[in-house]
């Protein structure tokens, strides 16, 4: 019997690439592990609730599906929080951070396609009264930030 910690250390483990593409992923993942896929799917709900899991999805590369830019904007840090929030609300972004640094908020903004982000990154400096640094990918890296989380 596969215990609830080695099942959510195989999941974490064993799928952080090669997830099945098949219209019922989770079932293919529970034939795999020998257990039904509503453990599957109650353990990767229960990691992503303890935050051990942010998503379970696909990685696209980059301007593959839709256009995509790194920005920045130079923000007094007694406004920052109240920008960030105003670029938050941006559904176009999908997150931001501060950093140190004069270019002190950072966020990535994606859209349909190039003319769409350029018509964001200009509403948003329009709403929040700060210019936007954009940023475009010029060369593509992949990373594979995949980890062993075994000792042994």
């Amino acid at each position: 019997m596969t215990t609830r910690k080695d099942l959510e250390c195989r999941l974490l483990d064993e799928f952080q690439s090669g997830f099945p593409l098949v219209s019922r992923p989770f079932a293919a993942l529970a034939a795999r592990l020998a257990c039904s896929e509503d453990m599957v799917i109650e353990t990767l709900r229960a990691l992503h609730d303890e935050g051990a899991v942010s998503r379970v999805g696909a990685v696209i590369a980059p301007h593959t599906a839709g256009f995509s830019t790194l920005a920045a904007m130079s923000v007094p840090p007694d406004q920052l929080e109240a920008v960030a929030a105003l670029v938050s609300a941006c559904p176009e972004v999908n997150h931001n951070y501060e950093r140190e640094h004069r270019l002190n908020l950072w966020f990535v903004v994606t859209a349909a396609d190039r003319a769409a982000v350029n018509n964001i990154l200009r509403d948003i400096a329009a709403r929040t009264g700060f210019s936007v640094v954009d940023l475009p990918l010029e060369k593509a890296f992949h990373i594979d930030l995949g980890f062993s989380l075994r000792w042994n």
